[in-house]
Formats: structure tokens, sequence, C-alpha cells
């Protein structure tokens, strides 16, 4: 994985958890793309370009086709390798890391006691977190996330020059894949082509059933070429 993509995962990683129960939650996705783009509908026909590890993936086919459909709403067409203007690559990781959060500890010297002269420490005994001694310490608690990417990288058949390259960063507490990847695809593709040096966090909503909902994609945190990107920020969520 080079340098690039290995940063914006950091970067994902820190927000923590993107998906979350209840109400209508959205996932966001950070998004940097790079941009030679002179192409026009006429010559919008492209082949999948594959790795050898890539050739007879059941997995390669499954995002590939993710991939197609995203691209068919930009007037892409697939077509024979031969014949196609563009070749089409894919690169996908999945990983493992941990996120830190230093919570505050609170002790509370008057405790409320209950029946048969038993301490009482629910929320509000003896005042609790909101009593006047406010936190005695803090304490780090850590949990695993999985930050998911995808790179989407498009050349010139004939040439083999570079037009197009975008990446997309999410993380979770899931570990799949699988079901990142409809989110990494469409955020990914959302308004082609982008500018050169494109980063922006898009928002998409995720429905009932786990899939992603109707709304339109909300586009954040756009910034030029050159500016440091912006991590995804954690999910919304709508009661």
């Amino acid at each position: 994985m080079n340098l690039s993509i290995h940063r914006l995962m950091r970067a994902a990683c820190l927000t923590g958890a993107l998906w979350l129960a209840g109400c209508t939650t959205y996932v966001q996705t950070q998004v940097t793309a790079f941009s030679d783009w002179t192409g026009s509908d006429a010559t919008r026909t492209y082949a999948f370009a594959r790795a050898d590890e890539q050739q007879n993936s059941i997995e390669q086919k499954t995002y590939e086709t993710l991939v197609a459909s995203e691209l068919s709403k930009y007037a892409f067409k697939e077509a024979p390798q031969a014949s196609a203007h563009y070749r089409v690559a894919l690169a996908y990781s999945v990983r493992g890391d941990l996120v830190t959060v230093r919570r505050p500890v609170y002790y509370d010297p008057w405790p409320w006691y209950g029946y048969y002269g038993r301490p009482f420490w629910g929320p509000w005994g003896g005042f609790g977190p909101y009593g006047p001694w406010g936190p005695t310490g803090y304490v780090d608690q850590s949990y695993p996330v999985y930050i998911h990417a995808l790179q989407i990288r498009m050349t010139d058949r004939a040439t083999g020059r570079e037009v197009y390259k975008v990446t997309a960063v999410n993380s979770s507490e899931d570990a799949s894949l699988y079901r990142a990847m409809p989110y990494l695809a469409r955020s990914a593709l959302a308004d082609f082509p982008l500018g050169n040096g494109t980063v922006r966090t898009v928002t998409l909503p995720v429905d009932k059933n786990g899939g992603i909902g109707n709304e339109t994609a909300a586009s954040l945190d756009s910034t030029a070429s050159g500016a440091a990107p912006a991590p995804a920020t954690a999910p919304k969520t709508a009661e």
C-alpha cells in the first residue's frame, strides 16, 4: 500500500466507528481525487484491468460489478479489452487498528445509601458526575476499528497515461470489506470527474436494511489541491 493511502487510513481510524444503531445513520467517507480528465461521452468505453491474483477472484468480480454500476451513471460502457478506450484498475484493502479514547473518572465521597445501608452509586448518587468535585482522573479505553479503502485508477489504454485516480476511505467496527464496498464505490465516483487534488467527505445514508438509502449524497469539507486532507467525521444520527 502506498504512503498516501496509509495516511488516509490513519485519518479515518481516528474518527471511530461509522455505523451506529438506531434512527437514521449516515456513513461518511473521505475521498481524494487526482485528475487529468479530458474524455467525452463518445470515448467512455472501458475494460477492467486485473492483477495476476485478481484474475479468477470472485471477490474482484463482485467489486467490479459495484464500480461498473456507478460508472454507468456517467455514460461509461464496458467493452472488450482490445477496443476499450480506458482501463480501470481496482485496489482495495481492510485492516484493523485500535482507537483509544480518554474518559473522565468520577469519585463521590458522599454516596447515597440504599436499603440495608448499602451504598447506591446510581447515575446521580451523591451528585455523581455533576457533583462539585468534577473528575478525579482519566482512564484510557481502547476498542477495535476497521479501516476500509478502495482506489480506482483509470488509464488511457492506447498510451498508458493515467487520467483519473480516486481513493475512498472509511472506518467502522465491522471488519467486512464487502459491506463497506457499496459506500466506498459510490463515494469515490460521486460527481465524477472531480478536480485535480480534490479532498472531501461524502455522506451517504444507511437504510433500515443496512444498505445505502435513497437520499442524495452530501459532500462535506471539500478542499483545494495542496490542502491537508480533512479526516472523515463521525456519523450523524437524525431522530
